[in-house]
């Protein structure tokens, strides 16, 4: 068996997906931690190309697969972003900065917040992956209920995913 999160999904295109605030496979900075793990809840800048002719618009997602849980830990989850979206600014994750497209549905996270929640890794678990993670679907819009989870939210994207990548970041919190 695998930690890797994607291990279990129906293969699609690839979409390449980068940050300029973490090397891939890097630390994350400091403020892209929770707050009351001495961060700001900011997202990182997200930047993605070659989504596949037909896509009408993008998910993306903060995944921890490394919490000491059965499920791992949703950091934030984003639907409906328009097809000509390929980048969200740092700090998107928070709602009330105004940095989502419009039309943007932010799924609650872990915590039941509609926004980003930092990461913050138990003290002594050692290091924790967070994949970000930007998916292409063949449609404008999911017709989702209100209170969707983003588990739930992933399922539906089986339906509906044209291509898929990631770039992982990484986070310790010392015992």
């Amino acid at each position: 068996m695998s930690n890797d999160p994607f291990w279990r999904l129906p293969e699609v295109a690839h979409l390449e997906v980068r940050s300029p605030d973490f090397e891939e496979g890097g630390e994350l900075p400091a403020w892209a931690r929770a707050r009351d793990a001495g961060g700001q809840d900011l997202t990182p800048e997200l930047r993605w190309l070659g989504a596949p002719e037909g896509t009408r618009s993008f998910v993306v997602r903060v995944f921890d697969p490394d919490a000491p849980t059965l499920s791992g830990f949703w950091h934030w989850a984003v639907y409906d972003l328009p097809a000509v979206t390929d980048h969200l600014p740092r700090g998107a994750g928070t709602p009330a900065s105004g940095l989502l497209p419009a039309g943007a549905v932010t799924v609650r996270n872990e915590l039941g917040d509609e926004e980003y929640t930092g990461a913050a890794p138990p003290a002594g678990h050692g290091e924790h992956r967070y994949f970000f993670v930007v998916s292409a679907l063949d449609v404008p819009h999911l017709d989702l209920p209100a209170g969707i989870t983003p588990a739930v939210l992933g399922f539906v994207l089986r339906e509906h995913e044209l291509a898929r990548g990631a770039t992982v970041g990484t986070s310790i919190t010392r015992a």
